[in-house]
C-alpha cells in the first residue's frame, strides 16, 4: 500500500489561521525601532511556534501569505521582504523533525540549539537575503537596507527568542511524552 503524499486537513487550517493571526500580529502590533520601514514583529514568535509544529510548507506560507496581505494593506508589496519572510519559514518548518514537539520531545538543549538556528537564520535571511534583494531588484541603497536589515536581525532574533522560546514550551508542555501513558491494570 502506498503512502498518501500531500498537506494533511490540519496542516490547511493551519496556515489559514496561522496567516490570520501572522498578518494581525504585523499589521496591528509593530514595536516601531527608529528605523524607517523596520519594526519589532511578534509574528515572528508566532511563527517559530507555528513552523515547528506543522513543517516547511505551512511555516513558508503562513509567513509569505502573513506578509504580503500585511503589505498590501499599506499599498505596495515589498517582494523582496515577502520572499525572504517565506523562505524564512520554511527554515523555520525544518526545525519540526529536531525539535519533536508534537511528541513533548522538548528538552532545554534543543532549546539552545533552536535559539542558536533561529540567530543564525535571522543573519541569513534578513542581513543578507532581504537586502541584497533590494540592492537587485528595487535599486535601493545599499546603506540604507542593509541597516534595515541588520534591525530585523536583531528584532525577529529577540522576537523569536523571548516569544517563540516562550510559545514553544508552552505548546509543548500541552504534549504527552511519548510512551509516558501507561495502561493501569
Amino acid at each position: 500500500m502506498h503512502k498518501k503524499q500531500g498537506i494533511s486537513v490540519r496542516t490547511v487550517v493551519a496556515i489559514g489561521i496561522g496567516t490570520a493571526i501572522f498578518f494581525v500580529l504585523m499589521r496591528y502590533i509593530p514595536i516601531p525601532t527608529g528605523v524607517p520601514d523596520t519594526n519589532i514583529n511578534l509574528a515572528y514568535g508566532f511563527l517559530a511556534l507555528m513552523g515547528s509544529i506543522f513543517g516547511p510548507v505551512a511555516g513558508g506560507l503562513i509567513a509569505f501569505l502573513g506578509h504580503m496581505f500585511n503589505d498590501l494593506t499599506w499599498g505596495e508589496p515589498w517582494w523582496t521582504w515577502i520572499v525572504a519572510d517565506g523562505i524564512y519559514g520554511i527554515l523555520f518548518g525544518l526545525t519540526k523533525k529536531y525539535l519533536n514537539i508534537e511528541n513533548g520531545g522538548l528538552t532545554k538543549h534543543k532549546l539552545v540549539i533552536f535559539n542558536v538556528y533561529q540567530i543564525i537564520i535571522s543573519v541569513l535571511v534578513w542581513g543578507i537575503i532581504a537586502p541584497t534583494g533590494d540592492v537587485l531588484v528595487y535599486s535601493e541603497p545599499a546603506s540604507k537596507v542593509y541597516l534595515q536589515g541588520i534591525t530585523s536581525v536583531i528584532c525577529n532574533a529577540l522576537s523569536v527568542g523571548i516569544l517563540g522560546t516562550i510559545l514553544l514550551v508552552a505548546y509543548a508542555r500541552t504534549r504527552s511524552k511519548k510512551g509516558s501513558l501507561k495502561k493501569e491494570s
